[in-house]
């Protein structure tokens, strides 16, 4: 593909730091990049280099929890098209994808016509336990978020969800570090709007039913057995169990069906579906019934 080439010729090469949401990514997001030299990080939305924020618009400001997912997902094409283009028009070999499993990066990569990246970190890695659980608690109790820019920036751009600003002092190391001024990262807290009315969970039910009426919008002739939803950090997982009519290819088309349901959820509710596993239990004797789409 063009694009892939496009970057190889410029010699890109995309990292990711995944974790739960709440767990610390932000905040240790300056970190990473400094330990491997990395130019640009994209973050809940927003493109940023050094100090600043160059394109994008950060899912903090929003009024929803899902649709803070739908931007931190570059969901809208007009946002993911502004962060592609400053993205080609800079000069970087090296860019930092935050989110929360490898499928969330993968798939903000791809919308931004990144390549998928070469280096998975994991907040584990960098982070004790101790200091994720700290991080859930804070997030959790008080809602408070991280921006990795200054204060400035987001005062800039969005005061009204400022809430105070961390700065972080690491000292230098080596010969030269002797007497030498400590390198100071200085990152922002915010409280969202949806923070303060707290958080809005997607029930086993209401996935149940978003399943129902894609497979019944996909093919009225497909009978639901059986749905089983399981949460897990990396997103949700679906097992479907079904019957159908006598006559279908179950190669393509129910594969088509599995793409159907992940891409119709995902668009409509911007969670992430992390498999859709398709159980056919039954195929029934209707030799009239065809599956169509």
């Amino acid at each position: 593909m063009f694009r892939h080439l496009f970057w190889a010729l410029r010699r890109i090469k995309v990292y990711a730091l995944i974790g739960e949401s709440g767990t610390g990514k932000s905040f240790r997001a300056k970190l990473v990049a400094q330990k491997y030299g990395i130019d640009f990080i994209i973050d809940d939305g927003l493109l940023i280099r050094d100090n600043r924020i160059l394109a994008g618009h950060s899912a903090k400001k929003e009024k929803t929890f899902l649709a803070a997912v739908k931007v931190a997902l570059f969901d809208e094409k007009a946002h993911r098209d502004e962060v592609a283009r400053k993205l080609q028009s800079e000069k970087f070999n090296k860019i930092l994808v935050l989110g929360t499993s490898e499928k969330m990066v993968n798939k903000i990569a791809a919308r931004l016509q990144l390549p998928p990246p070469g280096k998975i970190i994991k907040i584990e890695d960098i982070a004790s336990q101790e200091e994720i659980e700290r991080a859930i608690r804070t997030r959790r109790i008080e809602g408070k978020h991280v921006i990795p820019v200054p204060s400035i920036e987001v005062k800039r751009n969005y005061p009204g969800i400022f809430y105070d600003a961390i700065r972080i002092f690491k000292r230098r190391t080596g010969p030269a570090a002797l007497g030498a001024t400590p390198k100071v990262h200085e990152k922002s807290v915010v409280r969202p709007e949806y923070s303060k009315r707290g958080k809005v969970i997607i029930s086993e039910a209401a996935l149940s039913q978003m399943v129902i009426h894609c497979v019944a919008e996909y093919n009225s002739s497909i009978r639901i057995k059986k749905i089983v939803v399981k949460d897990d950090d990396a997103g949700y997982r679906l097992v479907i169990t079904i019957d159908v009519p006598f006559g279908i290819q179950l190669g393509g088309n129910i594969h088509a069906l599995q793409q159907y349901v992940i891409e119709n959820i995902e668009r409509y509710t911007g969670i992430l579906i992390e498999e859709v596993n398709i159980i056919i239990d039954k195929i029934r004797q209707s030799p009239n019934e065809r599956f169509s789409n």
